[in-house]
């Protein structure tokens, strides 16, 4: 691989990292959406009962977030709350653990079984988050998924990891997928959904997302790990599907679901017969916007037009300062260095 190549792959991997896990301090924005839910077929708000009322009926609900925003978090509680308050049992699968993860999430769920002081509850977590590998991450950003996890234990739910395990992404991002060797790609389960126009869109993408950066190698291997990613996520999601006792809720990042594509699509592709439901909690954009500019539907080729999600549910930004600029020298200095090396 050339050298730029992967200095930008992993220089990213880390940005994406430090900019999802660090809440920045910025003024805050007033806006008349933030705690709106809004149902974009009928572009109209809707209450809190109506929308646990409306997404009952699905097999499989997606709660999209922004990773580090702490009121989305705080969402997701609430509908879990919720659902378990209307006699249903929610099964939760999350992004962030692999499949692999899942009896390490379940042993922490039996660990509910008894009663155990303060000062071995924190054993027990500190204990998960080593095997999580969550160990090196943030406090905050582990708060917020062992909020979640908590719920599950009181609650006594199943949940589950639903990602490829990190260093198998690792390994498709460094050397895409035709890189990896026979027995790594008999891991990768795949839809064989390929599309050159979702393709060229989700390399516009993470060109946006990585600062106007458009190396196509660099792209062509972060798609491999994108498509690897949304396959797998759609596999795990249709397997506990099939052992279900109520509604399966995701957590998951808002990319992987945005306009019915990523992961809902796969799905569909695995299994026609299950309903799914997304809510994208949605955060303001830095300038005000109208309702119509946040629903408006995607339009590309080869795709029916959709909007970004079934429910828009409003909240603050964590920042308004843009990301690019806090790295822009560091981009300059490290192609200086690769083309003098």
């Amino acid at each position: 691989m050339n050298r730029l190549v992967f200095i930008l792959i992993v220089f990213f991997a880390i940005f994406l990292i430090q900019s999802c896990a660090t809440t920045q301090k910025s003024i805050k924005r007033k806006d008349s959406l933030i705690g709106k839910i809004i149902n974009t077929e009928s572009s109209r708000e809707i209450d809190f009962e109506s929308l646990i009322k409306d997404i009952s009926l699905y097999d499989v609900i997606y709660l999209s977030e922004k990773h580090d925003n702490p009121e989305q978090h705080k969402i997701q509680e609430r509908v879990i709350h919720t659902l378990i308050e209307q006699g249903l049992i929610p099964t939760i699968g999350f992004e962030f653990f692999s499949m692999e993860d899942t009896s390490d999430l379940l042993n922490f769920v039996d660990s509910g079984k008894a009663a155990h002081s303060k000062k071995i509850e924190k054993i027990i977590e500190a204990d998960l988050r080593k095997k999580l590998r969550w160990d090196t991450q943030s406090d905050q950003m582990w708060n917020y998924y062992y909020s979640l996890l908590s719920i599950a234990k009181k609650e006594k739910l199943q949940i589950a990891g639903i990602d490829l395990p990190a260093t198998l992404k690792k390994r498709i991002t460094r050397n895409g997928i035709t890189g990896i060797s026979p027995i790594e790609k008999e891991q990768v389960f795949t839809t064989q959904l390929a599309d050159e126009n979702y393709k060229d869109y989700m390399y516009s993408i993470f060109k946006a997302v990585h600062c106007g950066m458009g190396n196509k190698k660099m792209q062509s291997r972060l798609y491999d790990t994108w498509v690897a990613r949304n396959d797998q996520m759609a596999l795990s999601i249709t397997r506990l599907y099939k052992h279900r006792k109520g509604p399966i809720v995701i957590i998951i990042g808002g990319g992987h679901t945005e306009y019915g594509l990523g992961v809902i699509d796969r799905v569909a592709a695995i299994d026609k017969a299950i309903k799914q439901v997304n809510i994208a909690l949605k955060e303001i954009s830095v300038e005000p916007s109208d309702l119509s500019e946040y629903a408006a539907p995607l339009e590309l080729e080869g795709f029916e037009k959709a909007p970004q999600a079934d429910y828009l549910w409003f909240t603050q930004r964590v920042s308004y300062t843009d990301p690019c600029e806090e790295f822009k020298e560091s981009l300059k200095k490290m192609k200086k260095k690769s083309a003098i090396d």
